[in-house]
């Protein structure tokens, strides 16, 4: 038995095949196309799903699509109305776009069937599941408890912006939803263009910016914005924004308040951006933590999934599992709206095909996340050679010893190895990795790899084994999707001046003897490495442990600002070429800087629109 899944249409469009209730393949629409966040069909993904699984379009039982048109439609349009006329501007230019394309999705689909198999019978094979109920399938269908309480936050589906969902073998039942325009997803995001981010993609700046401020503003929010209940549900007052009616996510009134205007993007951060940031944050640590113990309390689950793009929010997440809430947490690594083809395709297998689900009895359903393409050691080698790189061939375990070495010297390593990740994180497949002891390599790695700001923290990737030598988590995190503290005895002391810094300045200050993935306030944003799942990885980590007595990585995505994470060989070349990469391994073929052909260097660093 096959479903399809798919999501597409507003943002990070995606494909995922389940065959007999494994999770086969899923990959990203923006990896292949090399369009960041690309919203069309994801025809490339699609043909990626049935190729790994080596079928065609007429073996698949059922394509089921991520959410309801229809009802997404209805919001609009009652909301347009409730506000009306102030909301014209707005629904002027959404209109046409409703009335053209987006309401006629069902016939699209139908056509992009059509094109791999002419005979489709989109009538009883094409399926839609709503928006949460994807998400929240996401969340617990591969997650390894047979039953648990579901949690999905995010900035809106059809109505639904937070749902409670409760999940027991292969069924999961929707209890309760918060709907639009009261969002936790949406007040973060308001904060995001605030402060002068990008809306969908900069939520994770403000994140990392937060710990560089402090919360001043967290009780003006609740006083004045946000009316937050004892059991985490909440009403936003709407005076402040202007996302139901205009075409900015905050009006003068919000400005008003702060005393500030609008940060224009790339504009100079201060110190009040700073502490924006940490309030936003704040707030939103105080409704996941009240929402996480109403749920235990209302449900008695023991176990929580979580879901959403609210779900990518590690530090909240490392707060609900520090606080012993629940006695296990799993995050869905593609929380965002791409995880919803893996929950609509979950969400048919299981509830509308009714199929028996299967726990492996230790290990989630979602493979490390290592579900998109790879590429073996000829084909490598023969893509590479093409587009002119001057390469070493090794075996194994040479490549594995010169990687680590490469990295003990304190070199940028661009590293890719085995299936692509799945979400938005890379997990040791598609990584750029550095020394965690260099005081430098956070810097260098901003400024001259990743082309990016500077505050922005980078994340340990760890020997699953060795996560309590260096830091306090008590649960195994594979998918940095944890916020923890490095352990106090790995911390250095700061000095009166030192701790006297404030904002950006305290940036260049080592805080542990791994200062490249410290943050500011001693928190990492951790990746366990399990031999099961990344056999490579965990072997470069061994290797590099062996040389240094260190068993900590910088582990971050394999592109530039702005650049969708690589997907080929040639991917990796091109990023390799364009930015300051000092060595490159894909599969067991060696690469370094200095012998490549000068002519061949990009510029990476304006290649791409910023994000």
């Amino acid at each position: 038995m096959r479903v399809l899944g798919i999501s597409a249409f507003y943002h990070d469009s995606a494909a995922a095949l389940i065959e007999d209730g494994r999770l086969v393949g899923a990959a990203q629409e923006e990896r292949f196309t090399r369009k960041k966040h690309d919203s069309g069909f994801p025809e490339k993904a699609v043909e990626f799903c049935l190729g790994r699984a080596g079928i065609k379009m007429a073996d698949v039982d059922y394509v089921a699509f991520y959410d309801k048109p229809f009802l997404k439609f209805e919001r609009l349009l009652e909301t347009y109305l409730a506000y009306a006329p102030r909301g014209f501007t707005s629904f002027r230019m959404a209109m046409p776009l409703w009335l053209k394309e987006k309401l006629f999705q069902k016939t699209l689909l139908r056509d992009e069937m059509k094109k791999w198999q002419p005979d489709f019978d989109w009538q009883t094979r094409l399926l839609f599941g709503e928006h949460h109920q994807s998400h929240a399938a996401s969340a617990f269908f591969p997650s390894p408890f047979e039953e648990a309480a579901v949690l999905t936050m995010d900035g809106v589906g059809e109505w639904a912006t937070t749902s409670l969902g409760y999940g027991k073998g292969n069924s999961l039942e929707m209890l309760k939803e918060l709907h639009f325009p009261h969002s936790l997803g949406l007040l973060y995001s308001a904060f995001t263009y605030y402060t002068g981010f990008k809306v969908n993609s900069g939520e994770y700046k403000v994140m990392g910016l937060a710990p560089y401020g402090e919360p001043r503003f967290k009780n003006l929010i609740f006083d004045k914005i946000v009316d937050l209940k004892e059991d985490g549900t909440f009403r936003l007052d709407q005076t402040y924004f202007d996302y139901c009616t205009g075409l900015r996510m905050t009006n003068d009134k919000f400005a008003d308040v702060f005393g500030i205007k609008t940060r224009k993007p790339e504009e100079e951060l201060t110190q009040i951006h700073m502490d924006l940031a940490a309030s936003v944050q704040a707030v939103t640590e105080e409704i996941v933590l009240r929402l996480g113990r109403s749920v235990r309390k209302e449900t008695g689950a023991r176990n929580i999934c979580l879901a959403g793009g609210v779900a990518l929010n590690c530090v909240a997440n490392g707060k609900l599992l520090r606080e012993n809430v629940f006695d296990n947490i799993w995050v869905q690594p593609a929380a965002g709206d791409a995880g919803g083809a893996v929950g609509a395709a979950f969400a048919a297998y299981h509830g509308f095909m009714g199929q028996p689900r299967k726990l492996n009895g230790h290990m989630d359903g979602m493979a490390g996340s290592y579900l998109g393409p790879e590429f073996d050691d000829d084909e490598i080698a023969e893509r590479l050679t093409a587009a002119g790189a001057r390469l070493t061939r090794l075996d194994h375990a040479q490549m594995i010893d010169q990687t680590a070495q490469a990295l003990a010297d304190a070199k940028a390593v661009g590293w890719m190895q085995g299936r692509m990740e799945f979400g938005p994180r890379s997990l040791g497949a598609r990584s750029i990795l550095g020394d965690a002891r260099s005081p430098s390599m956070q810097k260098t790695l901003n400024l001259k790899v990743k082309y990016r700001e500077s505050f922005r923290p980078f994340a340990p990737a760890v020997l699953s084994e060795d996560v309590s030598r260096y830091f306090d988590i008590k649960s195994d995190s594979p998918y940095m999707l944890m916020v923890a503290p490095v352990n106090e005895d790995r911390r250095r002391a700061m000095t009166e001046a030192e701790e006297a810094l404030f904002g950006i300045e305290k940036l260049n200050v080592p805080r542990s003897d791994i200062p490249a993935v410290t943050h500011v306030d001693y928190s990492a944003r951790i990746q366990t490495v399990h031999k099961e799942t990344n056999p490579a990885f965990h072997e470069l980590l061994e290797s590099f442990k062996a040389k240094t007595g260190c068993s900590v990585l910088v582990n971050t995505s394999f592109n530039v600002r702005g650049e969708p994470i690589v997907c080929t060989p040639e991917d990796a070349f091109r990023c390799f070429m364009g930015s300051e990469i000092e060595v490159l391994v894909v599969g067991n073929c060696l690469l370094r800087k200095e012998d490549q052909d000068p002519a061949l260097k990009l510029d990476y660093k304006n290649a791409f629109e910023l994000d």
